[in-house]
């Protein structure tokens, strides 16, 4: 599928959302209670990555303070070689300082430039969740966030630039005071109704927006979960009453990153727009890292089990809106990537790996930078990590999906019954394109790959695996 069909696609799936039969429908896709579906039925893993934009990631201050970090900008370019990579959506952060620096007053500038980001994603193919983020809670006590007119109680330093010690603030005492004071479940310091009035402003912008598909409502908020649970209610009804044809997605707390899994919920989600979108780092900020060092396979698989049974209990489907880690080239990141890769197709979730570039703090990311001359170069070993063979859209319900470690095949197994009538759309990495092999029930199927996307289309009702290796 080309860009200039993908887009009419996107343009094709702009109807209202609203009930048919009984169910709440939203667009471009919609969830059935466990998988988010397209317009024809099938089954979409979305392929994602997070992208901090340059002057929407708000980090610079007006008052003659350092910057806290360099932000990348984001360029058409980027957006193409996304898409070519096999990235199908695009986690935007924005930040509410950007969007409503004073009460009441929405910044329009800030607004367009994020419109530019998601105009880019757009042109490229991507799907857009925009992503309420913050981390720190603020910017002028941590990282990014929440304008300084919303830190309550008001902080007793303001901070600057280069951040170098963003765990110590996010453990300050002025951070964790203005997490208690946020997620008081009165909001007596009416933090929450203006957050969900912001939020309201986002959403009504994008409503119709043809690339969006909803609204990440908090990252990795610092709460328990009944406080949680109220604000996610307050949140949720601002953001459906302003798109109700978009999705809503939802974190659990943010100390999930570290244990890994959380109580199993008691209740459905309620809203039938809702997925569930934890963040997934095994190990990988633990201080002590021998732990890290010698995963295996089997200790990896807890967490992102446990996000499927989470987001069964929650009746949602499941997006891992982050995961990842550092660039090293050694074989303890290399096995832990391989298995991410594997795990969430096996449990059939949706992603996005964090993040495509990044000059700043540990330097993650797909390219590394040179200072001296601003240039980015891809680092082959990291996206070889991420641009795997996989299955974009599954044509019915997955009984099982099944890939190789270093993502050069998979197999699709569908539940009897299910399957539709367009094709499976499985997207195949540049460097595997020579070798691509389909077969059907073990008949070999015709593969014509896109030169754009890299989405090759399949019809299969029965086992599908595509393979650019030998046979396992």
């Amino acid at each position: 599928m080309g860009r200039t069909s993908t887009l009419a696609l996107l343009a094709a799936l702009t109807a209202c959302g609203g009930e048919e039969g009984g169910r709440l429908v939203t667009r471009p896709l919609a969830s059935d209670g466990t998988h988010l579906r397209d317009a024809e039925g099938r089954v979409a893993l979305l392929r994602g990555i997070n992208a901090r934009v340059r002057g929407v990631f708000d980090v610079t201050f007006s008052d003659g303070r350092t910057p806290l970090e360099t932000i990348p900008e984001l360029t058409q370019g980027d957006c193409d070689r996304m898409r070519q990579l096999g990235f199908d959506l695009l986690r935007l952060p924005i930040n509410w300082s950007g969007v409503e620096p004073s009460p009441g007053a929405y910044d329009e500038a800030y607004l367009q430039r994020v419109d530019s980001a998601v105009a880019c994603a757009a042109a490229s193919g991507m799907l857009v969740v925009v992503d309420l983020h913050q981390d720190g809670y603020s910017k002028e006590i941590g990282e990014d966030g929440a304008p300084l007119w919303a830190i309550q109680p008001p902080p007793t330093q303001l901070l600057e630039g280069p951040l170098e010690d963003l765990g110590d603030r996010r453990l300050s005492p002025q951070v964790q005071a203005a997490f208690r004071t946020f997620f008081d479940v009165d909001d007596a310091a009416g933090l929450q109704a203006a957050f969900s009035a912001m939020l309201a402003h986002v959403a009504a912008r994008y409503a119709d927006a043809p690339a969006v598909i909803g609204f990440e409502l908090f990252n990795e908020p610092d709460t328990g979960s009944p406080e949680l649970a109220a604000f996610h209610a307050r949140a949720t009804a601002a953001a459906r009453a302003a798109a109700p044809a978009k999705l809503v997605l939802f974190e659990p707390p943010a100390l999930r990153n570290f244990t890994d899994f959380i109580p199993r919920p008691q209740e459905p989600y309620a809203d039938e727009g809702a997925v569930y979108a934890p963040h997934i780092y095994t190990y990988v900020f633990q201080p002590d890292q021998r732990a890290f060092q010698a995963a295996t396979f089997e200790q990896l698989e807890g967490s992102v089990r446990a996000a499927r049974e989470e987001a069964e209990a929650l009746r949602t489907p499941l997006w891992i809106g982050e995961f990842g880690v550092g660039p090293d080239a050694d074989e303890p990141h290399e096995r832990w990537m391989q298995a991410q890769g594997q795990l969430h197709e096996r449990y059939f979730a949706s992603n996005a790996f964090w993040v495509w570039k990044e000059q700043s703090q540990g330097a993650w990311g797909l390219f590394d930078h040179d200072d001296a001359t601003d240039a980015w170069t891809e680092r082959p070993a990291v996206i070889a990590r991420v641009s795997r063979i996989h299955v974009a859209r599954v044509a019915g319900t997955p009984a099982t999906i099944d890939a190789s470690a270093p993502g050069d095949d998979i197999r699709v197994e569908l539940v009897p019954g299910s399957a539709t009538s367009a094709p499976h759309l499985v997207y195949i990495p540049e460097r595997f394109a020579a070798a691509a092999r389909a077969t059907c029930d073990g008949a070999d199927l015709a593969l014509s790959r896109d030169a754009v996307t890299g989405l090759a289309a399949l019809a299969c009702t029965g086992v599908l695996v595509v393979r650019a290796a030998a046979p396992r």
